[in-house]
């Protein structure tokens, strides 16, 4: 059943392979039957995939062009070069993005976790961003509430004893409550396809920096118990005042906030983004 249901999104995407500078980064597309449907891009977080968004697609595809990739150093996405860091990634996913849908075109962008880092630092630099949602951010570089150690599974001698320990690493930092078999198998399957290393960025103050510079509606939202940081904090951080910026907690809900609490993410997404007169 868990197999049926990825390979049914993977089968209601077109993929678009994009290249940029000799790499190449996989793009996938849902929705947009209307042709003047807005254009929204869901940037999954760091050991990640597309797959983050796998419960949020079916109700932001009904009225958006979804764009959902890979980013570079994950999936089906080609690795950078090893000079090139944080800002050829971002790189990347603009001169990417802009092939398809056009250089300057209003976009509206949703971040997950590191994809939070991505999605703000894009609107930063690239303009033609209408709103911007922020889920289970990081890169406020405040203190995290992680209460136990992460595993490493790349030495694991086999696939299960791998399986146990992701388990286990998403009981610590991704996942309040229990963990089904649809969470681990996403997280697997992301895993093993992830070559980029983002948890320097992840613990600095990027987006911090990035927000200062923005001046566009942005939407944060937390789990109740995400391990990345206070939502107390960071909320209020980066609200600072601004009458355009909401920040909200999830009650019950853990760091992958969209996956725990898909129906109430859903929600607040579709009416973040619903197309607004002006």
């Amino acid at each position: 059943m868990i197999e049926h249901l990825i390979e049914h999104f993977s089968r209601l995407a077109r993929r678009h392979f994009i290249a940029h500078e000799g790499r190449i980064m996989c793009w996938r597309e849902f929705g947009g039957g209307r042709a003047a449907a807005p254009v929204l891009v869901l940037l999954h977080g760091g050991h990640g995939s597309w797959l983050h968004w796998l419960g949020n697609i079916d109700a932001l595809a009904s009225s958006h062009r979804l764009l959902v990739p890979d980013l570079p150093g994950y999936g089906e996405s080609d690795a950078l070069p090893a000079d090139a860091g944080f800002e050829g990634l971002v790189d990347m996913v603009g001169a990417t993005l802009d092939r398809l849908v056009g250089e300057g075109t209003a976009v509206d962008l949703a971040g997950f976790s590191f994809g939070g880092v991505v999605a703000g630092c894009l609107a930063a630099r690239r303009g033609g961003v209408r709103r911007l949602a922020l889920l289970g951010a990081v890169g406020h570089g405040r203190r995290r509430r992680q209460s136990g150690g992460l595993l490493g599974w790349q030495d694991a001698p086999d696939e299960q004893a791998m399986r146990a320990i992701m388990r286990h690493n998403l009981g610590v930092l991704m996942l309040h409550g229990p963990i089904d078999e649809l969470a681990l198998d996403i997280h697997y399957r992301s895993c093993i396809r992830t070559r980029y290393v983002s948890k320097k960025t992840s613990l600095s103050p990027v987006l911090t920096d990035a927000l200062a510079r923005l001046a566009l509606p942005v939407l944060m939202l937390w789990g109740e118990h995400d391990t990345t940081g206070d939502p107390r904090e960071v909320g209020p951080l980066w609200q600072a005042g601004r009458p355009e910026r909401a920040h909200e907690v999830i009650p019950g809900a853990g760091h992958w906030v969209q996956y725990e609490a898909a129906l109430e993410v859903n929600r607040r997404l579709a009416d973040w983004f619903r197309p607004r007169p002006g």
